[in-house]
């Protein structure tokens, strides 16, 4: 267990980023506490929370569940840093990491909360009134495909209307389903049960972002079994649409749904590679997609960070290669990894595509880590420590909303632990924070 003392620095002294310098791109260093979260696993700050934080207009929501469970839901006004805070009736199993909590504001500023997913039912609420955060009783989305339900994703659309992303089925079986809320009507309807279908042989394991021009766009890697080590390659999708119909990245379009032999292969990555699932990307205001994740090239023997981008309609893959540990990935549940997986964001300086990660790893003393990259078409990062103390088991989620509309960057903070395959820790729990700095785009400019 953690000293009280500890604590306190966690909260108060977490900041070493120097700022002062030109060189340096990012700036307005803040960190915003709110309360205290459950820490004994990593089910606060899993990477595939959509969202832990998401802005509307001047507010900013977020979600965590406290020591016993239960979620807890808060808003502020981003020009403060006091938080208003509830604690909800629902409850989640929270030794079980999967479990998170997924929040998003549609365009009318109703909430929507989705938590307590892993193969079961759908656990979902949505705001009485706008600007609320006095949520519904658990109700349906559609009644359809909500019996298996893992992975809860929403994604907001330029319109006001929101995607909600899940799968259905388990791992290696799963399907990949995509359902549409409509503002106008206040409701909710299946676009998809099976948009990319594992033939009940392997599932697809995502992730996705929408652009500010409200094309989604989706990668992924497929598993054909339970077992982590039968990840292998990366494919794409996307639609300019909301989600209707789909293409690859040449403009043609799919025949739905998507399978093995259907999929674009952006980059082939055999089985036992180290290839981790469910990581991150990013849309540039121009519709570029960057893809982030690790893995291990055939000549090297240390799983590295890459990031796959399509430049000039042709899919390129950069090697950051900074890392010096290797290990493994195999077996099922949540694995406790010396690194986490990576959230990628981009913005343009000039005429430069600039890209920024975001990760934890224990060689670098597992702080929060950036590697930033202000002209992608150079292999030159530049390694920063953003804190000064461990956040243990601790990966990356950030404000999307945010980045998207301001390009302000907040992340969601707290020291969690993680025992390998569903292993429940015994620490105190920890504070809940916002991380916050925007990206110095001038800097590094040439």
């Amino acid at each position: 267990m953690r000293s009280p003392l500890k604590n306190i620095l966690f909260c108060y002294g977490v900041l070493l980023f120097s700022i002062s310098s030109n060189a340096q791109p990012v700036k307005k260093v803040k960190v915003i506490s709110a309360g205290l979260g459950w820490a004994n696993n990593s089910i606060n700050t899993v990477v595939f929370r959509k969202n832990s934080l998401c802005t509307y207009k001047d507010v900013q929501y977020i979600s965590y569940y406290n020591n016993d469970g239960v979620v807890v839901l808060g808003k502020r006004k981003l020009s403060s840093t006091k938080w208003d805070l509830i604690t909800t009736d629902f409850k989640g199993n929270a030794t079980d990491a999967h479990n998170s909590i997924s929040i998003m504001v549609d365009g009318g500023g109703f909430l929507h909360l989705a938590w307590n997913h892993h193969n079961n039912l759908l656990h979902y609420s949505k705001s009485l009134k706008p600007g609320s955060l006095q949520m519904t009783a658990e109700i349906p989305m559609t009644g359809f495909h909500e019996k298996a339900v893992t992975y809860p994703e929403f994604y907001s659309l330029p319109d006001g209307n929101l995607l909600f992303f899940y799968r259905d089925g388990q791992s290696g079986q799963g399907n990949l389903v995509i359902n549409k809320y409509i503002l106008k009507e206040k409701k909710w309807k299946q676009l998809y049960s099976n948009l990319i279908d594992g033939e009940q042989k392997r599932n697809a394991y995502w992730q996705a972002c929408v652009d500010v021009k409200g094309t989604v766009h989706i990668s992924w890697v497929w598993r054909e079994t339970a077992d982590v080590a039968s990840n292998h390659d990366m494919c794409y999708a996307r639609s300019s649409d909301g989600g209707i119909t789909w293409e690859n990245s040449k403009g043609e379009k799919y025949n739905l749904p998507i399978n093995a032999t259907t999929a674009e292969y952006i980059c082939h990555i055999p089985q036992k590679s180290e290839l981790i699932n469910q990581t991150s990307m990013y849309a540039d205001d121009d519709g570029i997609p960057f893809i982030a994740s690790y893995w291990k090239d055939e000549k090297d023997s240390v799983p590295q960070f890459h990031v796959i981008y399509n430049i000039g309609n042709q899919w390129k893959i950069q090697n950051l290669g900074f890392r010096k540990t290797p290990f493994t990935l195999s077996g099922a549940g949540t694995k406790r990894i010396p690194v986490s997986r990576p959230q990628i964001i981009g913005w343009s300086s000039r005429t430069k595509k600039c890209v920024a990660i975001i990760f934890r790893d224990e060689e670098r003393g597992n702080k929060v880590s950036v590697a930033m990259n202000t002209d992608i078409t150079s292999n030159e990062w530049k390694l920063r420590n953003v804190t000064s103390i461990s956040v243990g088991q601790w990966e990356p989620s950030y404000d999307t909303e945010l980045w998207k509309k301001r390009k302000q960057l907040n992340l969601f903070l707290q020291f969690t632990d993680q025992k390998d395959a569903e292993g429940e820790a015994a620490i105190a729990p920890q504070k809940v924070s916002v991380l916050g700095f925007e990206i110095n785009s001038d800097a590094n400019s040439k």
